[in-house]
């Protein structure tokens, strides 16, 4: 391999000596590939967000239709897969790609991206683009260097293959680009089979499902006026009010979504304003409400009576919530800004019929909408995080009546988190107990445990967790008590 002991790995290390040059070159016009390589370099030098730099990289460049989508999967395909890609990189790179400059590093990884994982990109045109970038951004060392590179993987394509007695965790690791640390982890909580499908899960496209308001229309009309648009749908197996939307573009932007008959959020998390169960004249709390999607489906349940107090930290969010309501139509939602630690300094004692704890979580459900998750959060967040769960348990359990219900859930898989704390809390506060399950929840166990032999939801614990492989949804976990009448 060239970069082991050719020109194409001492150029690399000359790279990493001079700076990158150009900046005062003509302006050239952004392609997908320039947009996602600022997106890439922009969320390994400075912690961004990947989905808030992508958007605004969009909108910057002008990028639409089929670039725009070039661009989205370039930036969440390099993330989910960047520590196999790095792995295989390293073999052509002397001195590994971690001495390179960030946009080099970047611009060769989103380019082995799509030699190896996109079969509809012709690898020449990879490679000409790369080398491109790199004439504009440096020096002609580093556009000789990742032409080097390039043209050497794409020879060795069909080498490029992870040993057969690599040990489980960092096969897995590597197989499916996933921090070992959190492959271990898996391993213990729920065994190897199950962790490796967690992982492979977690590098699907996520689906664009939307929640049908009930108030405005139903599922099936909704779905009759999709397919004469031509968009391609399903019905949701999870949730009454979803619609898995298999081809159709971006929902935000259609007559539904502005007419308030839909909204966009995933099916696991449809299933908590069911669990909430809020029935019409009920006063209900949500704790930790932003963006609203949550406070808006129990609204919709609700038929715009009652009254739906929806209460977040961030005073900036508020906004959010109040324009969902107002897109939707809904009255009975009343936004508010607070901390949710303090709510009990607020509101009386046992004001409230039913109470959603939406809480703050490690997010390790939804890796697969936000993988640069799997690449920032680490074992000390996960336990800093607990504490706070904790807390906002006891401080929310004093404002729920006696026979009222209150729902805890996480878009995390993480059991910590979840039954764990679950646990505690009913051993702090006896006058909690298990509310009972939902049919529905018996149901899903069945359908995934008849599906490719899966392993199916253990209907035995506190609550209901939802794995990302077993609806292709987010992994999410919902549990429902009720404060004892007698207590």
């Amino acid at each position: 391999m060239e970069g082991r002991h050719g020109s194409a790995g001492n150029t690399a290390s000359k790279a990493v000596q001079r700076g990158a040059k150009g900046s005062s070159r003509r302006q050239h016009k952004s392609s997908a590939r320039d947009a996602a390589l600022h997106v890439l370099t922009g969320v390994e030098q400075e912690g961004a967000y990947s989905n808030l730099l992508l958007n605004a990289a969009l909108q910057k460049s002008g990028l639409t239709g089929p670039e725009a989508g070039l661009a989205t999967e370039l930036v969440y395909g390099t993330i989910s897969r960047k520590n196999t890609i790095d792995y295989y990189l390293d073999q052509f790179v002397a001195k590994g790609v971690v001495k390179l400059q960030p946009w080099v590093r970047n611009l060769l990884r989103l380019s082995f991206y799509q030699i190896f994982y996109l079969d509809r990109i012709p690898p020449h045109a990879a490679v000409n683009e790369a080398v491109n970038i790199a004439k504009r951004r440096g020096h002609q060392g580093i556009s000789g260097m990742v032409n080097g590179v390039l043209r050497n993987v794409l020879r060795r394509k069909e080498e490029l293959k992870l040993p057969e007695d690599m040990p489980s965790v960092r096969r897995i690791a590597l197989e499916h680009s996933h921090p070992e640390w959190l492959v271990s982890r898996w391993i213990e909580q729920y065994g190897e089979e199950t962790a490796e499908a967690i992982c492979r899960a977690n590098n699907e496209s996520p689906p664009v499902n939307v929640r049908v308001n009930g108030m405005q229309i139903s599922r099936a009309e909704l779905m009759h006026r999709m397919e004469e648009q031509g968009l391609k749908v399903a019905a949701s197996r999870v949730s009454p009010d979803g619609i898995i939307v298999l081809s159709g573009g971006n929902m935000a932007l259609t007559d539904w979504y502005r007419d308030g008959l839909l909204s966009i959020q995933d099916e696991s998390s449809m299933l908590v304003a069911e669990a909430v169960d809020p029935k019409a004249g009920m006063t209900v709390l949500d704790c930790c409400a932003a963006p609203g999607g949550k406070t808006c489906h129990m609204a919709e349940r609700m038929e715009g009576g009652g009254r739906v107090i929806a209460n977040d930290i961030h005073p900036h969010k508020v906004k959010l919530i109040e324009d969902q309501a107002a897109r939707l139509q809904l009255g009975n939602v009343q936004a508010q800004s607070g901390d949710a630690l303090e709510l009990d300094k607020r509101f009386a004692p046992e004001s409230f019929d039913r109470i959603l704890l939406d809480a703050p979580c490690s997010g390790l459900g939804v890796i697969r909408r936000k993988p640069d998750l799997k690449w920032v959060k680490t074992p000390e967040d996960i336990s800093e995080i607990i504490k706070i769960q904790q807390d906002l348990l006891d401080r929310a359990s004093v404002l729920l009546k006696p026979g009222g219900v209150l729902v805890y859930s996480t878009c995390t898989i993480e059991p910590g988190e979840n039954e764990e704390v679950v646990k505690q809390f009913l051993s702090r506060h006896p006058e909690f107990e298990p509310a009972p399950k939902l049919a529905e929840w018996q149901r899903f166990s069945q359908e995934v445990s008849r599906e490719n032999n899966q392993t199916g939801i253990n209907t035995d614990s506190i609550g209901l967790q939802i794995l990302p492989q077993h609806f292709h949804s987010d992994g999410f976990y919902i549990v429902r008590l009720m404060k004892r009448t007698n207590a």
